[in-house]
C-alpha cells in the first residue's frame, strides 16, 4: 500500500434502494470474476456534479430506475472510505485512486419490478438483480467493501 498511500480517494455515491416491503436491491456485476458477490448501485461523482444528481444518474444507469420511481429518504452523515485490496491498486480507475470516499443515499422505490431495467445503460453493469433482506448486505458484497456496507446498514436501518 505504501507506494499508493499518496493517491486520493475517488469521490463516489451509492444508493440503498429499498422497496415497500423493506427489501434492498442488489445487482450482480457483470465484470466480477472472483466470486458470487452482489452490490448496491454506486458510481463516481463527476466534477461539479451534485451528490443527489449523481445518485439518481447512477441509479438510472445501473438499474433503469428513473427519478420519479425513487424517493430520497436519507443520506449518510459522513463519507465512508474504503481502500482497494493490493491486487487492485494501480489497476482500477487508471491507477489514479487508492479507494473510494462514498456518500450513501437511502431511497424508497415507488415503481414496479418491471421498471428495473439492467439494460438501460450500455454496457450494462449488472447481469442479475434481486431484492434481499438488508441484514444480508454485508455478506454479499466483496470483502474489501464489507465495513462500508455495515456502516450504511447501521445508519439507515431505523429508516428502512
Amino acid at each position: 500500500m505504501s507506494e499508493f498511500a499518496h493517491l486520493p480517494y475517488r469521490p463516489c455515491v451509492g444508493v440503498m434502494l429499498v422497496n415497500a416491503a423493506g427489501l434492498a436491491f442488489v445487482g450482480k456485476r457483470i465484470d466480477t470474476q472472483e466470486g458470487d458477490f452482489w452490490q448496491m448501485p454506486q458510481g463516481g461523482i463527476d466534477p461539479g456534479e451534485d451528490i443527489d444528481a449523481a445518485a439518481f444518474r447512477e441509479l438510472a444507469e445501473e438499474t433503469g430506475v428513473q427519478p420519479h420511481h425513487a424517493t430520497l429518504v436519507a443520506r449518510t452523515r459522513a463519507e465512508l472510505l474504503y481502500d482497494l485490496p493490493p491486487e487492485k491498486l494501480g489497476r482500477l480507475w487508471g491507477g489514479k485512486y487508492r479507494g473510494q470516499r462514498q456518500t450513501w443515499l437511502l431511497a424508497r422505490f415507488t415503481g414496479a419490478d418491471g421498471d428495473i431495467r439492467l439494460d438501460a445503460h450500455h454496457p450494462p453493469e449488472f447481469c442479475e438483480w434481486k431484492w434481499i433482506a438488508p441484514a444480508l448486505l454485508p455478506e454479499l458484497i466483496v470483502p474489501f467493501k464489507r465495513a462500508v456496507y455495515e456502516a450504511v446498514l447501521a445508519e439507515f436501518a431505523p429508516q428502512i
